[in-house]
Formats: C-alpha cells, sequence, structure tokens
C-alpha cells in the first residue's frame, strides 16, 4: 500500500557528498527540500580514505567553499592532519589534502542538515522515481509518495551495488549497507540508461598489531592552511601522525600466484574501474618493473584503533590479502579488522546531461556524483552544489548557473562529464586543466566567491573578508612593484647566499621577488617597509608576481577561448543540416547538443576543421 506524504520543492536521493551539498544549496536558497538516506548513521559516509583533498581536489573544495558550499568547513572542524602536496613544485599544483576523523565528519554533516532550515533529513530507500504531470513523483519502499518539482540523483555506489572478495561475493553498498536494488529499474523503465562502473577499498587494520618502529614518520604541515576563507588558521592543529611503509618482490609474487582469484582477472567483475586509484593486483600487473608500491598507513580518527592503508585497495580473497599484508614491513603481525573489497555499481553517461546537471530528456531531474561516473568525495561535492543551485534557480525561474572551463576546476570536471563522457570512473588532477596556472587554490576566492554572492550563498561577513583580502593583495602587489632597493652589503650578503646575482645598481623589489632562488621570506631583512598580512595575502601576491608572464599569457588564451563560448548554438540545431560538417561530427554534436561553440570544439571527434564550419555557419546565421 502507498500513500501520499506531501508535495516538496525538491528531493535528494542520498546523503553522501553530492547529496548534502545539493540539499544544502535548494535549502539554503529556499527551497522546501527532503534528504533521504538509507541509512541515517552514513550521512557523509567516507567509505574509502577518511581524507579531504588531494591533487586538484583540494583545488574542487576550495572553490566549493568560495562558492558557498559545506565541505571545507567541515574538513577544518575535524581533521586530524593536514598537509599542502606537491609543495617541491609550482604554485599550479600545490594542493590541500586533510586526514579526516571520520565519524566525527559525518556527525558534523548529519547535524548541519537536521539543523538547516527548509530541509528535511528522512532514513528512507527510494524505489520509483516517475513524472507526474509537469514535476516528479518519488516512491519509498515504506510506501510513502512525495510529489516534487525536482529531483537530484545522489546514489553514490550504492545503486544494485555488489560487493567482491575473492570468489565471494552478494549484493551490498559500502560498508556493508543495504544496496539501492530498485531504483536502477525504476530508471531503466523511465528511460535513463545505465552502466556499470567498480571502485575499491583498502582494509582497515588494528593500530597495536602495528610495527610503527619499522616506518617512516610523514608530519602534518605548521602552519596549516585552511579549507574554509571562514576558518582562522591560528585555531588549526595537527592532531595525528601518518607514515609510510613499502610492498616488496616477496608481496608481488603473492599477488601474482593469487591472480586467477581475483574477481578482476577472473571476469567475474564487469564494471570498469578507476585507472588512476588501481587496485594493489592491478599495479603490479601493469606496472611490472616496479619492485615495490607505496603504501601509507593513516588513522581514521582520533576515537578508533583502526588504521587505514592507503594504496593497497584489493578484491583477492581474505585469506591471499592477509599474506598480502603480512609481508610488508611493518605489517608482519597486522590484525585485519577490515578485508578490502571492490565494489560494482550502476551510474550514467554523463553526455545525457547539461551542464546544469540536469538530464537532457527529462526536465527537473538531475544527476550528481558518482551516479554521473565520476569517482572521489570532492568531485561528488561539487557536482551536487551544482545540481542544487541550478534545480533551485530553475524552480524559481532564474538563470541557470554553470562554470567553465576557464573560471574553475569544477568547471573543468562538469564540462569533460558532459561534453568527452567517461570510460571510467572520473578522476579531477591537475593535468586535466589548460588553465591550471591561473586556476591555483590559493585564489579560488577571487575567481569565484563573487558568483557565490551573486547566487546568494555567501554572507555578509564572509563577502567584507573577502573584499579585504583583496584589497590587500592589491595594495602589496603596488607596493613592491614601486620599491627600489639600493645595492649594500646587506642586500648582496642574501642575493649571493641564494646564489643568484648581486645587485650593482638600484632593483625592484618585485624583480627580485621574480628570481627563482628567492621570495618574500628570503628577502625580510631588506624589506622594510612590509605591512603585516595573513601568509594567505603574501603567498597569493607572490605568485601573481612571480609568474606574471605566463599569467598573463593564461590570461590572453582564456580570452580567446570566452570568444568561442560566447557564440551560443540554438539547442534545437540538427546538425545533419549543416553541410560542410563530417559525419562523425554531425553524430556527435547531435547527441552532446553543446550549448556553444567552445563546448562543440571541446566534443570528441569534432576537428577544427568542423569548428571552422560552425564558425562560418555561425556567422551566417548572425549569432
Amino acid at each position: 500500500m502507498s500513500y501520499f506524504a506531501g508535495q516538496i520543492d525538491v528531493a535528494v536521493i542520498g546523503a553522501g557528498h553530492a547529496g548534502i551539498e545539493a540539499a544544502l544549496a535548494c535549502a539554503r536558497l529556499n527551497m522546501n527540500t527532503v534528504i533521504f538516506t538509507m541509512n541515517l548513521d552514513s550521512v557523509g559516509n567516507l567509505p574509502c580514505n577518511p581524507a579531504i583533498g588531494g591533487t586538484a581536489k583540494g583545488h574542487l573544495v576550495r572553490e566549493l567553499d568560495a562558492l558557498g558550499g559545506e565541505m571545507g568547513k567541515a574538513a577544518d572542524e575535524t581533521f586530524i592532519q593536514s598537509r599542502i602536496l606537491n609543495k617541491g613544485k609550482g604554485p599550479a599544483v600545490h594542493s590541500l589534502r586533510a586526514q579526516i576523523d571520520r565519524r566525527k565528519y559525518g556527525e558534523r554533516m548529519k547535524h548541519t542538515l537536521e539543523k538547516q532550515e527548509n530541509l528535511t533529513l528522512i532514513q528512507a530507500e527510494i524505489t520509483d522515481i516517475a513524472q507526474s504531470g509537469e514535476g516528479w513523483e518519488v516512491t519509498t519502499r515504506m510506501g510513502a509518495k512525495y510529489a516534487c518539482k525536482a529531483v537530484i540523483i545522489c546514489t553514490g555506489t550504492y545503486l544494485s551495488g555488489k560487493v567482491f572478495v575473492g570468489e565471494v561475493n552478494y549484493e551490498s553498498g559500502p560498508d556493508g549497507l543495504f544496496p539501492a536494488s530498485f531504483l536502477g529499474e525504476s530508471l531503466r523503465k523511465l528511460g535513463v540508461k545505465t552502466r556499470r562502473f567498480k571502485t575499491g577499498t583498502p582494509p582497515r587494520v588494528l593500530r597495536s598489531s602495528i610495527d610503527f618502529s619499522e616506518l617512516d614518520e610523514q608530519l602534518g604541515d605548521n602552519p596549516i592552511t585552511p579549507f574554509s576563507y571562514d576558518t582562522d588558521p591560528d585555531t588549526l592543529e595537527n592532531k595525528a601522525i601518518c607514515h609510510i611503509t613499502w610492498t616488496n618482490e616477496k608481496t608481488k609474487k603473492i599477488i601474482l600466484d593469487n591472480l586467477h582469484r581475483s574477481p578482476l582477472y577472473a571476469g567475474d567483475i564487469e564494471g570498469v574501474g578507476p585507472r588512476y586509484c588501481p587496485s594493489i593486483e592491478d599495479k603490479i600487473v601493469r606496472f611490472k618493473d616496479k619492485s615495490r608500491h607505496q603504501i601509507f598507513i593513516e588513522p581514521c580518527g582520533l576515537n578508533t584503533e583502526e588504521m587505514y592503508l592507503q594504496g593497497v585497495s584489493s578484491s583477492l580473497p581474505e585469506e591471499v590479502q592477509q599474506q598480502m599484508y603480512h609481508s610488508v614491513k611493518g605489517l608482519e603481525n597486522c590484525k585485519i579488522m577490515r578485508t578490502a573489497y571492490a565494489i560494482e555499481y550502476d551510474c550514467i553517461d554523463p553526455t545525457s546531461l547539461y551542464a546544469t546537471l540536469e538530464f537532457k530528456d527529462f526536465s527537473g531531474l538531475y544527476g550528481a556524483g558518482q551516479f554521473n561516473g565520476s569517482s572521489g568525495y570532492e568531485e561528488a561535492a561539487v557536482q551536487g552544489f551544482v545540481a542544487g543551485v541550478n534545480a533551485a534557480r530553475k524552480i524559481k525561474g532564474e538563470s541557470e548557473f554553470t562554470l567553465s572551463r576557464a573560471d574553475s576546476y569544477i568547471g573543468t570536471l562538469i564540462d569533460d562529464l558532459v561534453t568527452k563522457g567517461c570510460n571510467e570512473p572520473y578522476r579531477m588532477m591537475t593535468s586535466r586543466s589548460e588553465y591550471r596556472l591561473v586556476l591555483r587554490q590559493d585564489n579560488a576566492d577571487e575567481r569565484l566567491m563573487p558568483k557565490g554572492r551573486e547566487i546568494g550563498l555567501i554572507n555578509d561577513e564572509k563577502w567584507e573578508k573577502f573584499k579585504l583580502r583583496q584589497s590587500q593583495k592589491k595594495s602589496e602587489i603596488e607596493r613592491v612593484q614601486n620599491i627600489v632597493l639600493p645595492p649594500s652589503d646587506e642586500l648582496n650578503k642574501i642575493l649571493e647566499r641564494n646564489g643568484t646575482a648581486p645587485a650593482t645598481t638600484g632593483v625592484r623589489l618585485c624583480d627580485l621577488i621574480k628570481r627563482p632562488q628567492l621570495d618574500y621570506e628570503k628577502l625580510t631583512a631588506v624589506d622594510k617597509t612590509r605591512p603585516d598580512l595573513s601568509h594567505e595575502v603574501i603567498f597569493s601576491a607572490q605568485t601573481e608576481i612571480k609568474y606574471e608572464g605566463y599569467i598573463k599569457r593564461q590570461n590572453s588564451a582564456i580570452k580567446d577561448i570566452k570568444r568561442l563560448e560566447n557564440k551560443r548554438l540554438p539547442s534545437d540545431i540538427d546538425y545533419n543540416e549543416i553541410s560542410g560538417l563530417r559525419l562523425e561530427a554531425r553524430e556527435k554534436l547531435n547527441k552532446i547538443k553543446p550549448k556553444n561553440i567552445g563546448q562543440a570544439s571541446r566534443v570528441s571527434g569534432v576537428s577544427p576543421a568542423d569548428v571552422s564550419v560552425l564558425l562560418i555557419w555561425a556567422q551566417k546565421e548572425g549569432i
């Protein structure tokens, strides 16, 4: 039996990282929102590594915070160790990563949802989604029917989830939770095509069973850079130490001797796995010449003895896993608390979505996160935010909210998904952006906070702090451009000590900062008028001074692509009718339905010659 449970504005299915940001965005934009989860205890779960950020992922979290999202604030409140990765490289690839207290993070996010005005959190499995008039109707397994104007699907790895450990496999969501067994069939009945992807997770082992004397320590940063612009960095401190060890030839032999028992190599797993986060058996097969692989040993929280073995996800049988881990230095006697497993799940082809993450064929239906074929908590969160903002704005009759490759990693991520699609779980990396020197994590606020303010998700206090930072940075750049330091013994000792040419005439302070061997800190003694500024403002100013020429070139390239982005393409074009386009281009363009010529130029199978044809056609049409 079913019953009518009420009329709402937005139904969000799933309370993982995509669902949380989607629901909060909708509710904060005054939409009557309900978020459904299979289990209230799994809200904001971190089923794989309890960490937020990492290479390029840290950029996503900072951008999300600049727009008004929640993940960065929650990570700052619940981290136990924080580090900037890639410090030895240029600032474009510096990426913040924090090890998180898993349970505290989930509790923090659950409580945030519970307290949010306009938002109701309900434990229920959604078994059916159906169109109803101009809107939608979602039905729970208990028979409750909710009429809504928009639905956002954020099912993660739960949708028809199936777990594999060696020869053992069974229907399950992550961490032994129930899978969403009925929703996939409902979507296929609706006309939504699904496919199978897979991911994996490493084991958790008992802290007291690890010999830490054999391991290398990995310490956190001091001072700490927060994810959120709301967080005072002086309030942050590291509370844990992580460690590193390595696999060896014995580990490799154990894996190769048992490869036939891996469901991946035995052909039991249908789903496609992530190339950039492979299982240990994948690593051994793909990188045969490597004698060892790194393992990071990281705590799951302050009030648990579970330790996470990052780098050795596996679907090998449990007894093989025991042999494998026991072959590693420091883990000879480790006790496995949670066995590693692979999980297979349903997701969609993201080219069926607009850049708003709304389905092209189903008005008011949105997808976000792993449901869209991506991997990672951070990729999920930013998609949830974009889907939530667009669902709310559509209901209000407002213009759509999209981000471009030129202004954010979020825009790059979504453009890659909806324009190029993915044949494996998509992971964000700095190399995916052609504008990474401009899209740094230190200037995420400058790029995106005005957009967050325009949406209505940046409050007055945060906005005033942003304006102050921008004013301070501008003034500081002008100051160092106008200061000329005369040659002196003090200055030349600094220059010689750092392996750069001494000054024989007056030299501008900004020109000294541009030298690769120098930076703000090394010039402190001769910079007598430096104001007291935050580390963040100084680092951002220094970066813009050092890379001024490169940044100008990237901004010039961005202007060129924006000219193409400004040439909008009508959604009802039949590309078969445009003479001069190659057959492959016509097929791909009719499938993707790009919003503008810039997006069309990035569609796989569209050549520069095809773009020229589109430009000529657009000119004739007066576009």
